[in-house]
């Protein structure tokens, strides 16, 4: 069995920022400290922070008084943060700067007198945070149905943004109906879309041309590992989404010559190389990489977290 790994795959430099925000707060501050939602996506590392001191909760109301909080990835709410400054917590801002790029559009665009529209999913905490960081009415669009349906004249001035686990391609037709629907309108550049999601499903398209079947290991709660599985599909290539190697179905790839492998933007590639390790059960494995985008963004750090160090850190 011929095995090819996508590449790139799995941590984005935003996961990786948000995850080491939390062990860095560790070291430097002791357990616990709180974490309001998942930080990311992921079974594996909610767990593996949740043993080591971090405690996930869902509403600030569970934080103790003065205890270190952190924001997920995600982001959150304007209220969510006026709601942890009156109730004196000391907040460590985990979201990715690509998300928080978003807010700061929304708000100018608010600034310039136009009316925000919102492409994303809803109910996800991304799309949540999203709306209530901005002043004024936001309208989320999920299909181009939706976009005809805006009880608004052709000429009522707007700004559309995007949800960061959406890519150029998820959003290219909504956009155009947008444009199509609206005489003013005005959007980032195509550049401001999350670099991560991009080059994930791009990845995704280049193995689905050499796979007989694809395992996507990711969150089922994963916006962006969903999607990887979707245009596997779309492809015309048989693909499952799967957390490790606990989801693998044999039967999915006893006949396959080329399992592709990817990995969502939360996913660890310890998960990786579980599902490669499961493989070799089955028989004789050679693992590949496809030639990829190799992505070398960093995200900083709180400065107050720059010299503390986990107690996994070299």
């Amino acid at each position: 069995m011929r095995v090819v790994l996508a590449q790139p795959r799995g941590f984005c430099a935003g996961v990786v920022r948000a995850i080491d925000i939390v062990e860095r707060a560790l070291a430097r501050y002791g357990a616990p400290v709180y974490v309001r939602h998942e930080i990311v996506h992921n079974h594996h590392v909610v767990e593996s922070l949740r043993a080591k001191g971090a405690r996930f909760v869902e509403d600030l109301s569970e934080v103790p008084a003065g205890a270190i909080t952190i924001f997920s990835a995600h982001g959150v709410a304007r209220g969510l943060e006026q709601d942890a400054q009156a109730r004196g917590l000391r907040v460590l801002d985990a979201t990715c700067p690509l998300v928080t790029k978003v807010h700061g559009q929304g708000r100018r665009y608010v600034g310039q007198g136009r009316l925000v529209i919102l492409v994303g999913h809803a109910n996800h905490p991304e799309i949540e945070g999203t709306m209530g960081q901005i002043p004024g009415p936001v309208l989320l669009v999920q299909t181009e149905d939706d976009v005809a349906a805006l009880e608004l004249a052709a000429d009522t001035p707007v700004a559309y943004i995007t949800q960061t686990t959406l890519s150029v391609d998820d959003t290219r037709a909504l956009i155009a109906a947008l444009k199509r629907r609206f005489t003013d309108i005005v959007g980032p550049d195509i550049d401001d879309i999350c670099y991560a999601t991009q080059n994930r499903q791009s990845a995704v398209r280049e193995l689905a041309k050499v796979a007989d079947v694809i395992l996507v290991v990711g969150a089922r709660n994963s916006s962006n590992s969903n999607r990887l599985r979707e245009i596997g599909v779309e492809a015309g290539v048989p693909s499952y989404l799967i957390p490790d190697a606990s989801g693998l179905d044999e039967g999915w790839v006893r006949d396959a010559d080329v399992v592709g492998i990817t990995a969502g933007a939360s996913a660890p590639e310890v998960s990786v190389d579980d599902v490669i390790t499961a493989l070799r059960r089955i028989g004789p494995v050679e693992v590949s990489v496809l030639p990829g985008v190799e992505e070398k963004v960093e995200f900083r750090l709180p400065a107050e977290l720059l010299h503390a160090r986990p107690a996994s850190a070299s």
